[in-house]
C-alpha cells in the first residue's frame, strides 16, 4: 500500500530528476571564466576574473578586497569607478566597455591574460628567485602585489614599487612614494646597490629585493631613520571582562583612540572584506580591523588591505603600536595588547602572543 499521494510521487520522482540536471549543470565555480572580459561581471559571480577585477580596481585606486566573489563592496566600487570615468550607466555591472576602460586606467594591455592578485602574466615564462642578476630581465606589463614578485626596472608601476620606494626611503635613501619606477627611483636604487656591493644596474632583482628586505625588516641599523621614544617601564594596557581594553595612562593621546576605536569594534563579527568599503559596516576582517582602530587614532586615512600594509608608516617594531602583515594576514600589538581576529574569542583584544614568522614588521611613525 503506498503512502504518497498522486503529487507526492511526482514530486519523489522530481527529486532524482532535479538531482541528475542539477549534476549535469556546470557549477558555478567550473562557469567560472578564465580572463577578465571573457563574460559581462555582476553582483554574486565568483572565480579567477572576479580576483582580477578587484586587483584592477584597487591598482586604478579603488581599494577592493582580492577575494574573487562580486559582493557589495565589489559593486559599490564598480560603481564608483564608473562614475569617475564617466561610464553609463553606473550600474555596477561591469561589460566590455568597463573592462577595457579599466585595463587602460591600469595600463593592462587587452591581450594580455592576468594572474588573480591583478598582475599581469607575461607570455615569458617569470624569472625566479634564483635567477642570476645576469639574466635579462623580463617585461612585466601591469602591477605586481608584493615586493619581489617580479623584477622592477626604469618604466614599472605598481603596489610593488611603491613598497621598494618606502623601504628604500626607510633604509635611509630617500624616495618619492608614488608607484611609480622612473629616472628618481633609478637613480636611488643604483646608489642602493653600490652601498651594498651589489651590481649597479637600477634593476631590482630578487638579490636586490631580498637585501632591501632585511635591512628593512630586520632591524638592522639604517641611515636615517628616527627610533620611536621609549615608552615608560609598566605601561600597558588591561584587558577587562567584557573583552575591551584600557589604554595605560601614560600612553599618547592617538594610542589611547586608536584602543578606543578598537574597543567599538572588538567582538564585532568577522566579515571579509569588512570595513573596506565603509568604515561602519556590519563586520571587520583584518586588515579592516587594524585599519579602523588606527583611523580612530588619526593614523590612517582611508582602509588598507594587509599587503598595502607591508608598506605602511616605518620598519620594524614600535614603541606602542606594532603591525604584522603579510598577504593573507595581519594583526597589531597596541600598548602590549594583541589586537587580531585570528583567535579572537570573542574580542579582538587579547593577551597571548603569537609568531610573527613571515610577517612584514611596521609601525606608525612616532608611536
Amino acid at each position: 500500500m503506498s503512502f504518497f499521494t498522486a503529487s507526492a510521487r511526482k514530486r519523489s520522482f522530481a527529486i532524482p530528476i532535479a538531482m541528475f540536471a542539477a549534476a549535469l549543470a556546470p557549477s558555478a565555480a567550473l562557469a567560472s571564466s578564465e580572463h577578465l572580459g571573457d563574460r559581462t561581471l555582476k553582483q554574486g559571480d565568483s572565480g579567477h576574473d572576479v580576483r582580477v577585477l578587484q586587483g584592477f580596481l584597487t591598482e586604478a585606486g579603488f581599494k577592493t578586497p582580492v577575494v574573487g566573489d562580486f559582493g557589495p563592496v565589489t559593486l559599490k566600487n564598480v560603481e564608483r569607478f564608473q562614475k569617475a570615468e564617466k561610464l553609463k550607466p553606473a550600474d555596477g555591472i561591469v561589460d566590455a566597455a568597463v573592462v577595457t576602460k579599466l585595463r587602460a586606467v591600469v595600463g593592462e594591455p587587452a591581450s594580455t591574460s592576468s594572474s588573480s592578485t591583478g598582475a599581469s602574466t607575461p607570455a615569458t615564462t617569470p624569472v625566479s628567485a634564483t635567477t642570476p642578476a645576469a639574466t635579462t630581465p623580463a617585461v612585466y606589463p601591469g602591477g605586481s602585489k608584493h615586493l619581489g614578485d617580479r623584477l622592477l626596472k626604469k618604466g614599472l608601476n605598481g603596489h610593488d614599487v611603491r613598497v621598494l620606494q618606502a623601504y628604500l626611503t626607510t633604509a635611509g635613501f630617500p624616495t618619492t612614494v608614488d608607484g611609480s619606477f622612473g629616472a628618481g627611483t633609478a637613480k636611488v636604487v643604483k646608489a642602493f646597490e653600490k652601498a651594498n656591493r651589489l651590481p649597479v644596474d637600477g634593476v631590482v632583482n630578487a638579490t636586490v629585493a631580498s637585501t632591501l628586505r632585511t635591512i628593512v625588516e630586520g632591524g638592522a641599523a639604517t641611515v636615517g631613520t628616527t627610533p620611536s621614544p621609549a615608552a615608560p617601564a609598566g605601561a600597558v594596557a588591561t584587558l577587562n571582562p567584557d573583552g575591551t581594553a584600557n589604554a595605560p595612562a601614560a600612553a599618547p593621546a592617538a594610542v589611547k583612540a586608536v584602543i578606543a576605536a578598537g574597543n567599538k569594534i572588538a567582538s564585532t563579527p568577522y566579515l571579509w572584506g569588512g570595513g573596506h568599503g565603509s568604515w561602519t559596516d556590519s563586520g571587520y576582517d583584518c586588515s579592516g580591523s587594524v585599519s579602523f582602530a588606527l583611523h580612530g587614532g588619526g593614523l590612517i586615512s582611508s582602509p588598507e588591505d594587509s599587503g598595502t600594509l607591508e608598506s605602511y608608516g616605518q620598519a620594524g617594531k614600535g614603541t606602542w603600536i606594532t603591525i604584522w602583515a603579510n598577504a593573507g594576514h595581519t594583526y597589531m600589538e597596541v600598548a602590549g595588547l594583541r589586537f587580531d581576529t585570528s583567535g579572537a574569542d570573542p574580542s579582538r583584544w587579547q593577551t597571548d602572543s603569537r609568531s610573527g614568522s613571515g610577517y612584514v614588521v611596521r609601525h606608525p611613525t612616532g608611536y
